[in-house]
């Protein structure tokens, strides 16, 4: 019995080399943006790009996604743990998922990029005494009402978090039956004298 013949699928190394390009991509416009927000916005008034919709106003998050944990002592390690967890996970998707679809490598691109930026804060920006994270882009979703404000990280990692669950959603039942049909034909080429 043969193994069932699967479409050429493009080669993993140019797939790798899109992920660290587009997360090193990412990476640098956090970090410069970042910058830019420290130098320009850090104890200076908001600058207002569009009343009452966007406006860059500089923030210092020690916590997380609307301050979770910001005052908690252990906050700053437990960030770094996760944020380096998530890396090895995205880096490992990165060396076994299928070539064929694009959208996968985009996807953990943003992710890294977005986990190495803030990061990068956690690990380097003091301000108020404490290591945290600049944010400094602000959203009105309703008059009066703004979004806490947030930064080039956080905005790849929340599309690269949409984008993967597109993609298992659009691919995954079908790399799951790949993946079986796989595993049942090497079984049975194993079985065969």
């Amino acid at each position: 019995m043969t193994v069932p013949s699967t479409p050429q699928e493009p080669a993993r190394g140019g797939r790798l080399a899109l992920t660290a390009g587009l997360s090193c991509a990412v990476l640098a416009l956090d970090l410069w943006s970042k910058e830019w927000a420290w130098q320009n916005l850090r104890h200076k008034p908001p600058q207002i790009i569009s009343k009452g919709f966007l406006q860059l106003d500089y923030a210092f998050n020690t916590g997380s996604a609307f301050g979770f944990l910001r005052s908690a002592s252990w906050s700053r390690t437990f960030f770094i743990v996760i944020t380096l967890a998530a890396v090895a996970y995205m880096t490992r998707l990165a060396l076994t998922l299928p070539t064929r679809f694009i959208s996968g490598y985009f996807a953990v691109a943003l992710i890294i990029g977005g986990a190495l930026g803030n990061l990068h804060d956690r690990f380097f920006r003091i301000d108020f005494q404490k290591h945290g994270v600049v944010d400094f882009m602000v959203f009105y979703y309703w008059p009066g009402k703004r979004w806490p404000a947030f930064n080039v990280a956080d905005v790849a990692l929340v599309a690269g978090v949409m984008l993967f669950m597109l993609y298992l959603r659009r691919y995954g039942a079908l790399i799951e039956e790949q993946e079986a049909a796989t595993k049942t034909a090497a079984a049975a080429v194993a079985k065969t004298p």
